[in-house]
């Protein structure tokens, strides 16, 4: 793809980023992501076949720099696995508090797509929510705990029970909760070491 058709394409991911994540994702017409867009419909067109395709592109862009800020989350303190994911939740506490809150954007398209199974922003939510699951055990193994992949998913219902309470509450303490339980998964023992 030339780089100004690259530009173009992801300045209307960019665009209908900002709309879907404030109004949702069927709330919002191709009209209105081309106006945001400052392009013609035809010219979205050209680079998306369908609002359906623009949704899944979204949410594929989302994924990468998702993962890489809950991460760096983790990496800004120093101290235990339990104090890292603490820590991923009192940001999480953090962000339900900025006016513009609106939850977890993946959660939210998941919930307005539920009648749409086969839906590529679906199966893009979904690879997304386990690219963070492998992220959170590959930290789990390499601090030396066991059972790394089942303590990855219970990391990840309270990750996303946090997001879903505090979108029902808009109370950050559900998040501080949830980062108490998570942060308990790492108070126990690592695996034995081998004599």
């Amino acid at each position: 793809m030339p780089r100004d058709a690259s530009v173009t394409r992801n300045g209307i991911i960019a665009a209908a980023g900002k709309l879907f994540y404030r109004g949702g994702i069927r709330s919002v017409s191709v009209d209105d992501v081309a106006a945001a867009a400052g392009v013609t419909k035809r010219t979205l067109y050209y680079h998306f076949r369908s609002k359906d395709d623009l949704i899944a592109a979204y949410v594929e862009s989302r994924d990468s720099p998702t993962v890489a800020i809950v991460l760096g989350w983790m990496d800004e303190v120093d101290g235990s696995l339990a104090d890292k994911f603490a820590a991923v939740f009192g940001h999480l506490a953090r962000l339900a508090r900025k006016p513009g809150w609106r939850g977890c954007g993946f959660l939210r398209m998941a919930a307005e797509l539920v009648a749409t199974p086969g839906h590529p922003a679906l199966k893009a939510a979904a690879s997304h929510k386990k690219a963070v699951e492998r992220a959170f055990a590959a930290r789990i193994a390499a601090a030396g705990f066991d059972d790394a992949a089942a303590r990855a998913r219970q990391v990840m219902v309270l990750f996303d029970g946090a997001f879903s309470s505090m979108l029902v509450h808009r109370d950050g303490a559900y998040a501080q909760a949830a980062g108490e339980a998570a942060a308990g998964l790492f108070l126990a023992p690592r695996r034995a070491r081998r004599r």
